[in-house]
């Protein structure tokens, strides 16, 4: 039974079998074949294709190689040229790559017809390059604007100003093509990133993650002038900002700032001046401050930003006008800061209580020991109602109160030098009475950090000492 059983499957498939039997020998043939093909390129001489290599890349994705140590054929897991050691160059020479491996991936036919040479994609790992601000934009241009395939991998960046490093960005990692096309990995002050790009570069969407900073930059269209235009969202833990920006090769412009949180609320507008040097100018607007904030900055710093301090000029009018009384020594301020080479002038103009307060002066941050200057006038209609705000009681009403200080103060060792103060024109200090009002100053106003000088309970007790 059985036997008529294989007879019967012989007789009828007999071609069907003899057709698998010889698939056997094609697949054998095709996978020794396919071997041999992908194998045979590793005993090629690619120095003599090096110029082939060299002028491809150059023709279609912008890189000039200036010089490398070698070049190898490696077929897994895909076959690819892979040269050691390589200096590559911007089609614009401003740039230059410092490259570890760069990976050529040629279409399959290219391996042996050098005369019809094809890239699919070219893939640069483990590189590093340093790059003058001044040549961002044609990065940029070198990066996203490239229609060939092409990916980057632990580039370590670093951009610098006039020889000088301002920012270092690490590990690097960019695809223009694939699941990853235009999203952009890496790391900025230790902390990791990704920048995500839509496909017309118009969205960038800037996220440190699990740190609770998020940036949204939405372009407009750039114009034949190459000014762009956009806006700006960022939410940084619980600080939301957003404006609308204008940026060309010299200057940058803020319009309709605004930035809120628990401790600031500000508005305002500016313009900053990248050439020929940094300038700012800007109008400012604050809602709301928490003084407290003031408290943490530390002025022993200084040294450590002098030389940046150099480079900046700014000139800014601040507003204040508060709507949180409760939480503000004053309820309007105005300042106008210049700010040239290290030295600041400065105009204060604030009330309180309908008591008008006036300062001026200047202070060079570039001294060892920087010393604001001060010309202060306190002009009040009535000393019972500017004596109320600090809780002090007088029985003296509807008198003018009209008090002049000039002086100047060290701002590093809390130390005061009094050169003059007079009352209602009336009275004039004396060097003793100056040298006495100096004790309690420093012992009153300035036994904290500096700027706690400006609570109402030092004032208080500083007024009930002198008068």
């Amino acid at each position: 039974m059985l036997n008529k059983f294989y007879k019967t499957i012989n007789n009828k498939y007999s071609k069907f079998f003899r057709f698998i039997f010889f698939l056997r020998y094609l697949i054998t043939i095709f996978i020794i074949s396919t071997a041999l093909f992908v194998l045979i390129p590793n005993f090629f001489d690619y120095e003599k294709k090096a110029n082939i290599l060299k002028k491809h890349i150059l023709e279609n994705y912008n890189f000039e190689i200036s010089s490398y140590e070698k070049i190898n054929f490696k077929s897994l897991p895909f076959p690819r040229l892979e040269l050691e050691n390589v200096s590559i160059i911007s089609k614009s020479q401003t740039i230059e790559l410092k490259v570890k491996n760069l990976n050529i991936y040629p279409h399959i036919l290219s391996i042996y017809n050098y005369d019809n040479f094809k890239i699919k994609k070219i893939f640069i790992e483990d590189n590093h390059a340093t790059v003058d601000v001044k040549n961002l934009k044609f990065l940029f241009k070198q990066l996203f604007t490239q229609k060939n395939k092409f990916s980057f991998d632990n580039l370590n960046l670093k951009l610098i100003d006039q020889n000088k490093l301002i920012l270092n960005i690490e590990n690097i990692k960019f695809d223009n093509f694939g699941y990853n096309k235009n999203l952009i990995k890496g790391k900025i002050f230790n902390k990791k990133f990704k920048i995500k790009l839509d496909n017309n570069f118009k969205t960038i969407n800037f996220i440190i993650p699990n740190s609770g900073i998020r940036t949204d930059i939405l372009f407009d269209k750039v114009n034949k002038n190459e000014i762009i235009k956009g806006n700006l969202k960022s939410k940084i833990l619980a600080t939301n900002l957003k404006f609308l920006f204008e940026l060309n090769d010299s200057e940058l412009k803020i319009n309709n700032l605004f930035l809120r949180n628990r401790n600031l609320s500000l508005s305002g507008e500016s313009s900053i001046r990248l050439k020929p040097f940094f300038d700012i100018k800007s109008n400012v607007i604050i809602e709301d401050l928490n003084l407290s904030l003031l408290e943490k900055l530390d002025f022993n710093k200084l040294s450590e930003l002098r030389e940046i301090i150099k480079k900046i000029n700014i000139k800014s009018n601040i507003n204040f006008e508060s709507k949180k009384i409760s939480r503000s020594l004053f309820n309007e301020l105005k300042l106008n800061i210049d700010l040239a080479y290290g030295r600041i002038n400065y105009i204060k103009n604030f009330s309180l209580s309908n008591s008008n307060f006036k300062c001026s002066g200047n202070i060079n941050l570039l001294e060892d020991f920087p010393l604001l200057s001060f010309n202060c006038l306190i002009n009040s209609k009535d000393k019972q109602k500017f004596l109320k705000i600090f809780s002090i009681k007088t029985k003296e009403k509807n008198e003018i109160f009209q008090l002049n200080a000039r002086g100047n103060l060290n701002i590093l060792n809390k130390k005061i030098n009094l050169k003059k103060i007079s009352l209602n024109e009336k009275y004039e200090a004396s060097e003793e009475d100056l040298k006495y009002f100096k004790e309690k100053f420093e012992d009153i106003i300035l036994n904290e950090s500096l700027l706690k000088m400006f609570k109402l309970k030092k004032i208080k007790n500083f007024i009930l000492e002198i008068l």
